[in-house]
């Protein structure tokens, strides 16, 4: 009976824990590296077929996004996640299909533009994300699931993400069992739309996430509707649009609950009848994907809504842009308006085009609602670029630019503290995972000194005995190497000639050639003259 820690060890993305009980082989998440990851992971302790089942905490890629990958690699096991984890992972996985396919598909492009002769692959396709998600196992709340022989689980609102859990693994073996609690992302209270997160009371062993464990969120309650709304008139009586770069799962579901307040309470004097544009394809499958999952996920507040016939998430003047006809035609039309549209961080997608559009007009505002990552567009937007470029074109920067403070889908330190705290016997050990270097030890500290917690921060390929209660082994940090950039322009054609022409000279060795010599001389003027 082992737990043996693979993504999201030291780091914040790429979720993936390994366990192996008697004959079977589990993993819980099994998700994509995002952004910048300083540590190399270990591999999995076998091969991908032999895997018998993934155990998901929510649909968010970094915890989701290989598994159409798993497939590709021959599992053909059961994935157990909540009904609405579900529904939105069937969305979500086909559309990180379709951008792998679109990526290798673009660099085949620009490969051969460049006479560059390696094809590029994508991780996965289209058939692998159909394939897993026929795999897929959906699961009710709180009911408790009989796996296979010796293993249980059961799943908790975590409030998070819809659907998102954390997950309770009972496992027996040789007549003992053992109870391993997995968090997941843990939920910031007082969400919109969401249940506060629900906290687990009994574990022998806890895995737990420590995203924001080193920072807290404001105290100051803010007042999202009215501060919303004021952004809104000032923008719109200049008459101008508000463009919302927003993540199309949870974050646009939240804007257009604030949305339909504003509206219903008429709160944008001289402008009631605002057009709203969601223009996002996944962000429209989503969002009917929390309607249809209200009765399970909705807190009290949006349940009221519910009852009294009203969909928390849509009003009058709400417009979904599916095609990219509708999309392009937002655009050109003069009304002031709202455009909700992904990425969040500007760096892909539609929002890119709206940008386009709205970045030079001093009468628009560009609206923040989101973390914005080092490196992004987004960051460089709101960290004062006065021009970026969009689309091989340099757009001047005299939109203004905004931010809504304190929306977080994540628990903070006081919030992460509160959920391990509740553990009514302290667990034999709480292993910290899935936040930055410098946050899960700094965290795993806080947890020890402060709070009596028997608490560790493994590095990827650390194993321990969850019957001996003991490590088998524990890994060092084995930092990645930085991938050499590919060479491009005038040096990659000169690279291509001069590994042509040793392929020539080879073929030739051995042979007169007077042309040869005579270009050997050619070859050593030019060096002469580059030295």
């Amino acid at each position: 009976m082992r737990l043996t820690f693979i993504g999201a060890a030291h780091e914040v993305t790429g979720s993936c824990h390994y366990l192996e009980i008697g004959k079977k082989h589990i993993l819980v998440d099994f998700g994509m590296e995002q952004g910048v990851n300083v540590f190399e992971n270990a591999p999995l302790p076998v091969d991908e077929a032999m895997i018998d089942y993934v155990f998901l905490t929510h649909a968010h890629v970094d915890h989701s996004g290989m598994l159409p990958l798993l497939y590709a690699k021959g599992f053909r096991g059961q994935v157990f996640m909540t009904d609405a984890t579900a529904d939105l992972c069937s969305i979500m996985l086909r559309d990180c299909a379709h951008i792998q396919m679109m990526e290798a598909e673009w660099k085949n492009r620009k490969a051969k533009r460049s006479e560059s002769v390696a094809a590029a692959e994508p991780l996965f396709d289209m058939e692998d994300a159909e394939g897993i998600i026929k795999r897929i196992v959906p699961c009710h709340y709180n009911d408790i699931i009989t796996v296979c022989e010796g293993v249980q689980i059961r799943f908790t609102d975590i409030g998070h993400l819809l659907g998102s859990s954390s997950i309770e693994v009972w496992l027996t073996e040789d007549g003992r069992t053992k109870k391993i609690v997995f968090s997941g992302d843990i939920g910031n209270k007082n969400q919109p739309l969401l249940r506060d997160p629900k906290p687990t009371r009994e574990a022998d062993y806890v895995v737990m996430e420590s995203t924001y464990g080193d920072r807290l969120h404001s105290k100051v309650r803010v007042d999202y509707v009215n501060d919303l709304a004021a952004i809104l008139k000032e923008t719109f009586d200049r008459g101008g649009n508000v463009v919302i770069p927003s993540f199309a799962v949870g974050r646009t579901q939240e804007m257009l609950y604030f949305l339909r307040k504003i509206k219903v309470d008429r709160l944008v004097e001289g402008h009631e009848n605002f057009p709203v544009y969601v223009d996002s394809p996944l962000a429209v499958e989503a969002t009917g994907i929390f309607q249809e999952n209200r009765m399970e996920c909705y807190d009290e507040e949006a349940m009221e809504l519910v009852r009294e016939g009203i969909n928390p998430i849509s009003f009058a003047g709400l417009k979904l842009s599916i095609t990219s006809d509708e999309s392009k035609a937002i655009n050109f039309n003069d009304t002031p308006k709202v455009i909700i549209s992904a990425s969040g961080m500007c760096d892909a997608g539609r929002v890119r085009h709206h940008l386009k559009h709205n970045l030079w007009r001093p009468e628009s505002t560009i609206l923040f609602v989101g973390y914005q990552s080092v490196g992004t567009l987004g960051r460089n937007i709101i960290e004062g670029a006065t021009e970026v470029k969009l689309f091989g074109e340099p757009i001047q920067v005299r939109a203004q630019i905004k931010q809504m403070a304190g929306l977080s889908g994540h628990a903070d330190k006081n919030g992460l503290i509160e959920w391990v705290n509740a553990f009514e016997e302290k667990p034999k050990k709480v292993f910290v995972v899935h936040g930055e270097d410098s946050v899960c030890t700094s965290f795993v500290e806080c947890l020890k000194i402060e709070h009596g917690q028997r608490a560790y921060a493994p590095y990827s390929g650390t194993v321990f005995n969850l019957l001996s209660n003991q490590f088998e082994y524990e890994a060092e940090p084995v930092m990645k190497k930085k991938k050499a950039k590919p060479a491009t322009g005038v040096y990659a054609r000169l690279v291509a000639a001069g590994q042509r022409l040793m392929a020539l000279i080879a073929k030739n060795d051995g042979l007169a050639n007077k042309d040869m010599a005579k270009f050997a001389d050619q070859i050593n003027a030019v060096c002469d003259k580059w030295e």
